[in-house]
């Protein structure tokens, strides 16, 4: 059975930091590109970064680029988002995504989330 799990959410200064992680189980994670996602108050769930398997290629959406880091430690089965330099639009619910790198697929399983509010 596949688990996701997000940690890591919180409240911070426009301009603070925050590391998100995921804690996946119940698949082969070293052999499946992983995203991560976000919806924030009034829109759509929106891909924000990917990394593929093998490659470990990463991809950001322009809103992120030089902001967020994505990462992978495989050896324990985690999927990390380093959020730098955050600003009040980054506010909202962030979700770990199994199977996809550089979109979101509605039909992908993720986590429950986790909250991230960025306020002064």
């Amino acid at each position: 059975q596949v688990r996701l799990v997000e940690s890591g959410g919180g409240l911070a200064k426009p301009g603070g930091s925050l590391r998100l992680s995921c804690a996946a189980s119940g698949f082969s994670f070293r052999d499946t590109p992983m995203s991560w996602a976000r919806q924030v108050p009034g829109k759509d769930l929106e891909w924000v970064s990917g990394m593929t398997a093998i490659s470990l290629d990463k991809y950001y959406t322009q809103a992120v680029k030089g902001r967020f880091t994505i990462s992978r430690d495989n050896a324990r089965n985690t999927l990390y988002l380093q959020m730098n330099n955050l600003k009040p639009e980054d506010t909202g619910y962030y979700y770990c995504v199994k199977g996809a790198y550089s979109y979101f697929d509605p039909a992908a399983e993720r986590g429950r989330g986790t909250q991230v509010t960025v306020s002064s």
